[in-house]
């Protein structure tokens, strides 16, 4: 199955460049270029993407908004948004998360980490760059709108609807770890850490892993580390 690819962002040449690395994989396409969100969320409707490449900062409507947009739309919701910056550790890349985007990438990554990051996308995982850590995306949440003890009271109710087994998965989820990974700690299959994974997200209402490791740290359930 071809993974098909919207490029956003209002540099032309690093459009250009994005577009040759992707065409040149079997597995994927590039469907659409754009200059701005507001572009970017026309041609993921009218071009039927999967993934879009999503530069934070571009004119008119950016990136964040963009994803916003995309995010809160039912018809695109298997659509996957990477957001792609130049500075990782950035407030509006935590906003987007919570907007609904599946992870983000500095653009300075190699090539391979860019088309891994479009395959790991399209397959509902959750995508950080090494060099942007769980820590630092917890710090910005804590810097966010949530109480003095750190919790978003609402996003704490909704945990409740969680088995005990389903916390202790999001947990592991929010670690950044694999569900082979987490089957390995836990000492059960992958299948079943998939299903866990899979009943916390409906149950939270996640759209991916993304979402469900910023759930984790505005519940409380996960605690910033700071150092």
């Amino acid at each position: 199955m071809t993974i098909r690819v919207l490029l956003a962002d209002d540099q032309a040449l690093l459009r250009s460049a994005f577009r040759v690395l992707v065409d040149s994989e079997s597995d994927m396409e590039v469907v659409g270029e754009a200059s701005d969100g507001a572009e970017a969320v026309a041609l993921t409707r009218q071009r039927e993407a999967d993934v879009v490449l999503m530069d934070i900062r571009m004119p008119g409507t950016d990136g964040l908004a963009a994803t916003r947009l995309i995010s809160a739309d039912p018809s695109l919701a298997h659509v996957r948004v990477v957001i792609l910056t130049t500075f990782e550790v950035d407030d509006y890349v935590v906003q987007a998360l919570r907007a609904g985007a599946s992870g983000f990438l500095g653009k300075g990554s190699e090539p391979e980490e860019l088309l891994s990051a479009i395959r790991v996308a399209a397959g509902g995982e959750a995508l950080l760059s090494p060099t942007a850590t769980k820590g630092l995306i917890a710090r910005f949440l804590a810097q966010g709108d949530l109480g003095d003890d750190g919790r978003d009271p609402a996003r704490t109710d909704r945990l409740d609807a969680l088995t005990s087994r389903e916390r202790e998965v999001l947990v592991q989820v929010a670690g950044g770890h694999s569900n082979d990974e987490i089957a390995e700690r836990l000492e059960v299959s992958p299948l079943t850490v998939k299903t866990h994974v899979n009943r916390a997200m409906a149950k939270l209402g996640a759209r991916d892993r993304a979402q469900l490791v910023v759930i984790a740290y505005e519940s409380g359930l996960v605690r910033p580390r700071m150092d």
